[in-house]
């Protein structure tokens, strides 16, 4: 079985690919990345790495050719070409590759998600599940490390009300990733997440990581704005930021699953060890 990885140099693909070399070994994983220098300065030396770029169709047939199953690492919109456009070129490659299963980094239910963040993710399965590849979606829900800005022992605030978060540590879910495509047996959807907690239960962890009270206040969206604005961002990060925050209001990144730690077959880290890890490097 020969097992390939896209967006293999990004911190997700990395850990990915040295999770798989550990299950599988070196012969069998096939690393794939639009930029081959930084490929192998950045990956194990005994691995194969293949150029792939997301925005030129043939050069992932090519990637793809021979190997039986695929990690598609989903790319970041802003590219030079739309993101469902590269999505579309590499599941198009997939299947003109003739792959047999692929494992497909989605959205938290984006199947019924109203967020614009999720668009891309929901028209991406849909081309999958047309393809008629075998397949399985891992909707992962939130990276702790997006929060690395709250993580630093300063006060949170926030403008989410009530709104809950399922963060895991990002290698967590790229470990979790490549369980599901070594596995014999999958499910066509797996919700991937951790606990869903509030700001409130991040600054408690935060507290306890700094040995100090961390205070947690909510904001309204009109005030946050204003407090960003005096942070000196600019208008489109802004403007992300809110959008991320108006989401998580909205309860779209609330879960209660158990599909990661199932996966994993443990526990994931506590989150203040988690934080101490994020923090850490």
């Amino acid at each position: 079985m020969k097992y390939g990885i896209t967006a293999a140099t990004g911190h997700f693909g990395q850990v990915a690919v040295k999770e798989l070399v550990g299950l599988v070994g070196a012969d069998n994983v096939v690393a794939i990345a639009r930029n081959l220098e930084k490929a192998k300065q950045l990956l194990p030396d005994d691995i194969e790495v293949r150029q792939g770029d997301y925005d030129d169709k043939n050069s992932l047939v090519s990637a793809f050719e021979g190997l039986d199953k695929v990690l598609f690492i989903s790319s970041q919109p802003g590219g030079k070409i739309p993101r469902l456009e590269q999505h579309t070129n590499v599941v198009d490659a997939l299947k003109e590759a003739k792959i047999k299963f692929v494992a497909y980094t989605s959205f938290p239910h984006a199947d019924q998600a109203k967020s614009a963040l999720a668009s891309d993710h929901t028209a991406t399965e849909k081309l999958i599940v047309e393809s008629g590849i075998k397949h399985s979606f891992l909707r992962n829900n939130w990276y702790l490390e997006n929060e690395v800005g709250f993580l630093n022992g300063e006060d949170i605030v926030y403008a989410v009300g009530n709104g809950k978060v399922g963060w895991a540590l990002e290698r967590e879910y790229a470990e979790g990733a490549v369980k599901v495509l070594v596995s014999g047996a999958t499910k066509d959807v797996y919700e991937f997440a951790g606990a869903s907690r509030s700001y409130e239960d991040l600054a408690k962890a935060v507290s306890e990581v700094y040995g100090k009270e961390i205070n947690a206040t909510n904001v309204a969206s009109d005030d946050y704005k204003v407090g960003l604005e005096k942070a000196g961002l600019g208008e489109n990060t802004i403007g992300f930021i809110l959008m991320i925050q108006d989401l998580i209001k909205q309860g779209e990144l609330t879960e209660e699953t158990s599909d990661l730690a199932d996966v994993l077959g443990h526990e994931l880290k506590a989150l203040p060890e988690a934080i101490k890890e994020v923090i850490g490097r």
